[in-house]
């Protein structure tokens, strides 16, 4: 069903809420199959790239020395990519590595405040000067001629098509469930973003995905807003759990935490009022999606192994980028900062050694386990859209909204945000009246659920 306009929503009881929503929940929540014609999507790995990945164990490599790593302020000022002609992906990969860098400094910061042990505060110190040296060779790959708005459009690809990647070779159904979920807000945000950005600029935001994604309504970010108990999930268990859960985890938490993080810093910068109320609207669904995906990791794992963790999926990350990199300056600078990262790794393991007097290889996976890799999904979003357009969150668990009790704190907690003017509403109807309808980019055929088909018109 369409979304409802504020008056609409503020005008409707729990009960009746549901109830509309109840005449399209059976079709809604029904898997459909790619539209006739629709070209299939990519296999996440190729045979000889997982032959590549499996026989790479870090613990095994020859890195470069910590004391060699440290690098003068030019050879950190890297010459950045040129706006025009960058491969969306390769944005997209400069985006989540700088988001990795990021956690991993503020990692090894927490880490530090809980230890009393000056001897490893000392040593997280040594090794955070040269993750904070890699976070700014790659953040500085982006250009200060690419405007923040079309920035914007790439960290939402990245929470597209990585999580949909995550999620397609996903093991545990629990941890699969919550990245689907999650998508399908994320894929929203970049639908909101790209109204926006024609509305304002008059680009297409088609160009600066390489059409690789697909840009359409998914979930409406207006019903994302949920009550904060409902943001928690329940956690993998780190002994039992398939090491690449843990590492999937890892990755989409720190990923999230950096589009968090720069809505909060940018979401300012426009004069427009529109534009400052999408950002901070969708900026506070990003921390939802942190504190969703920070709850499926296992708190009971120790200090020593959580950053051994953490080193562990710099290393596979890196060696995923530098597998799949087609621009040379960012291939180089994947390649080093693996090599850097392998000693880093290393340094953790000590680490685990004397700490918690474990062997490291006895925790790490024998074997990397498949990558992360960039690539189009566009036939898997459309299913997972088809099949769960209309959930929401009730405690751990997911449920379609119309079975949810009258009295459910959804509702209340929808009443209170959306008590007013919804930014992300707003700027597709502005858009629709200024334009004649909305933006979109629909390459596989028409949306896979039927309410969205027929464009949003003045």
């Amino acid at each position: 069903m369409p979304p409802f306009s504020r008056r609409q929503l503020l005008a409707l009881s729990a009960g009746t809420f549901a109830s509309l929503l109840a005449d399209n929940a059976q079709a809604a929540l029904g898997i459909r199959p790619a539209s006739p014609g629709a070209r299939p999507d990519p296999p996440i790995r190729p045979a000889a790239q997982r032959r590549q990945e499996s026989s790479f164990n870090p613990l095994k490599e020859r890195g470069i020395p910590l004391d060699k790593q440290t690098r003068n302020w030019s050879e950190l000022n890297v010459k950045p990519y040129a706006k025009q002609d960058v491969p969306a992906y390769t944005r997209t990969r400069i985006i989540l590595m700088n988001g990795i860098e990021v956690e991993s400094t503020l990692f090894s910061h927490q880490f530090a405040r809980n230890t009393t042990d000056v001897d490893v505060k000392r040593k997280l110190a040594e090794v955070r000067r040269t993750e904070q040296q890699q976070q700014k060779a790659v953040n500085w790959m982006i250009p200060g001629d690419e405007p923040t708005l079309e920035v914007v459009i790439g960290y939402e690809q990245v929470a597209t098509d990585l999580t949909a990647a995550v999620a397609r070779q996903e093991p545990d159904a629990y941890a699969r469930q919550t990245y689907q979920f999650a998508l399908l807000e994320d894929f929203d945000h970049l639908y909101r973003y790209a109204n926006l950005l024609h509305l304002t600029k008059g680009k297409e935001a088609e160009s600066i995905v390489d059409e690789l994604t697909e840009i359409m309504p998914g979930r409406p970010t207006m019903y994302h807003h949920r009550h904060p108990y409902d943001s928690i999930r329940r956690s993998l268990n780190a002994q039992q759990a398939d090491p690449i859960s843990l590492l999937h985890a890892l990755t989409v938490t720190a990923a999230e935490q950096q589009t968090m993080n720069y809505y909060m810093n940018v979401g300012n910068r426009p004069a427009d009022a529109l534009a400052r109320g999408l950002y901070l609207e969708i900026a506070q669904v990003e921390e939802q999606h942190v504190s969703q995906y920070e709850s499926l990791m296992d708190a009971a794992q120790t200090w020593p192994q959580k950053l051994l963790w953490h080193e562990y999926n710099e290393c596979y990350l890196y060696h995923a980028c530098l597998m799949d990199e087609e621009l040379p300056r960012a291939k180089q600078l994947w390649e080093v900062h693996l090599a850097m990262e392998i000693e880093h790794l290393k340094k953790a393991a000590d680490l685990v050694k004397r700490v918690d007097k474990r062997d490291p290889e006895e925790i790490l996976p024998k074997q990397m386990p498949p990558g992360i890799h960039f690539h189009e999904n566009k036939n898997y979003i459309r299913t997972v859209l088809g099949n769960q357009v209309w959930l929401t969150a009730d405690g751990t668990e997911y449920a379609p909204m119309d079975q949810l009790p009258k009295d459910h704190r959804f509702y209340q907690y929808q009443r209170l945000v959306n008590a007013e003017v919804i930014p992300s509403e707003k700027v597709v109807e502005r858009h629709a009246a200024e334009v004649g309808e909305d933006y979109r980019f629909e390459s596989e055929g028409d949306h896979p659920v039927e309410a969205f088909r027929v464009a949003r018109r003045d």
